[in-house]
């Protein structure tokens, strides 16, 4: 891969976790409107659910996720107090019929911030919302460096079965630069924790692009994780845009590899995962051959890839973001609107989008290439007839303009597929298929 070629592809595009992504949806959207879409749900709707906790005991200065550091527990305590009262609004807005839940995910900042009793208040407040089905994925996000053994055994009794450990990199020297020092021995002993409570699925986060991180730096970092026998492993590229997180201005910007370097410390722990057993899953995903992950159809929301095929997500707590078959909501990101609507008795919604027509075929599109590499002309025809034309007009002039051989003809002659070169590129090629991108002052990272 050429330096002109990395550059071409590398200019800051959106992750798509969504689409349209969070900075184009509109306060046309409110709590009304997410009112009566939870209303129209079908009894018998299966969905998922989103819970996000914005506190942490230290800010890690990578971090873009909606949270911010505190030393007191009093803050939090009256977090969960508010977020409970949003449980009771959403059972309200359901008409206290619980749904069933195949997929629950708890993050943050870091919910492991969360004393035993209140983990349990808040399991106790989700199982009277959804009703857990027996082959549910419970998720939790958690800091090794700040948890408890009656916190471990909280979330256990919760309901949660599956662990996500953030480690990003080992190397002391990367730690320092980004202010997360935890040790190898922390992290192992904590997943060994969680296994003791029967908690046996465990993903571990990585990050490459970091300062002073190098492809040997990055491979040291690779092998302990295997040593850890994670069932999924997640290798997010660094995101700096120290414009809009101002605590990012404390990272040094010449301590930060080059696009060069980002692509090349990607391809090495991708390949070094791979050898390792692991089965590569979209752009940035591993898992072990046996996980649900690496044997069903995947899909991508706002926790990254997943089994998840729920059409509604219900989202819970500050900033959070739920999904519906009309459309997205947010909740207020700030902690203060938050409060303030949930003691209101309002549902916490802030801003949202409807879905157009165009919109879900966009929609499909990019989830399809951000997942399985691929263009797929005739179902988009099968599904949406003439509101898929313009879209299928794009991909044939992707294919008759692309030079660098990032996509082909799909041999079955179904639309194009994403090459073995350009698959580090995918967030590229589907931004080809963004409507929305370029319009507003969204800020994204960099493409690889």
């Amino acid at each position: 891969m050429t330096p002109e070629t990395l550059k071409r592809y590398a200019s800051p595009v959106p992750r798509y976790t969504s689409y349209p992504t969070a900075p184009h949806f509109s306060d046309d959207i409110g709590a009304n409107a997410y009112r009566s879409w939870l209303a129209a749900l079908p009894a018998g709707e299966r969905v998922s659910v989103y819970m996000h906790v914005p506190y942490c005991d230290q800010l890690c200065w990578y971090c873009g996720c909606n949270t911010k550091a505190t030393q007191k527990y009093e803050p939090v305590s009256n977090y969960v107090d508010v977020l409970l009262g949003e449980f009771e609004l959403v059972r309200a807005a359901l008409a206290g019929e619980r749904r069933i839940a195949d997929h629950i995910h708890f993050g943050g900042g870091s919910p492991s911030i969360l004393s035993a009793r209140d983990i349990l208040r808040i399991g106790a407040a989700l199982k009277d919302l959804v009703e857990f089905s027996p082959g549910m994925e419970f998720a939790v996000e958690v800091d090794p460096r700040s948890i408890s053994e009656d916190r471990i055994a909280a979330f256990a009794r919760a309901g949660v079965n599956r662990l996500s450990v953030g480690v990003q990199d080992f190397a002391p020297e990367v730690q320092a630069a980004i202010n997360r020092v935890q040790s190898f021995d922390t992290t192992r002993d904590v997943i060994s924790g969680f296994r003791r409570h029967g908690v046996n699925s465990v993903n571990i986060d990585l990050v490459y692009g970091l300062p002073h991180q190098t492809r040997e730096s990055v491979a040291r970092t690779i092998e302990q994780v295997i040593e850890l026998s994670p069932d999924r492993v997640a290798l997010f590229g660094y995101a700096h845009l120290p414009q809009r997180l101002t605590h990012q201005r404390l990272i040094p910007e010449d301590a930060l590899p080059n696009m060069t370097e980002r692509f090349a410390q990607a391809n090495r722990a991708g390949s070094l995962l791979v050898k390792a057993g692991y089965v590569r899953i979209g752009l940035d995903h591993f898992a072990r051959p046996g996980d649900r992950l690496a044997c069903g159809e995947v899909r991508r929301n706002f926790q990254g890839y997943t089994t998840d095929d729920a059409g509604t997500l219900i989202a819970l707590g500050a900033s959070a973001i739920g999904k519906l078959p009309q459309g997205y909501v947010q909740n207020a990101t700030a902690v203060a609107d938050y409060q303030r609507r949930v003691e209101a008795g309002e549902l916490a919604t802030r801003r949202g989008h409807l879905m157009s027509e165009q919109d879900k075929v966009r929609s499909l599109v990019i989830e399809r290439l951000m997942c399985s590499f691929h263009f797929p002309e005739k179902e988009l025809i099968e599904r949406y007839g003439e509101a898929a034309h313009e879209v299928v007009e794009e991909a044939q002039l992707l294919l008759q303009s692309e030079g660098d051989g990032l996509v082909a003809p799909d041999p079955d002659g179904d639309g194009f597929r994403v090459t073995e070169k350009g698959r580090l590129f995918v967030r590229s090629i589907a931004a080809v298929f963004d409507s929305y991108l370029g319009a507003g002052a969204a800020q994204h990272s960099a493409g690889v």
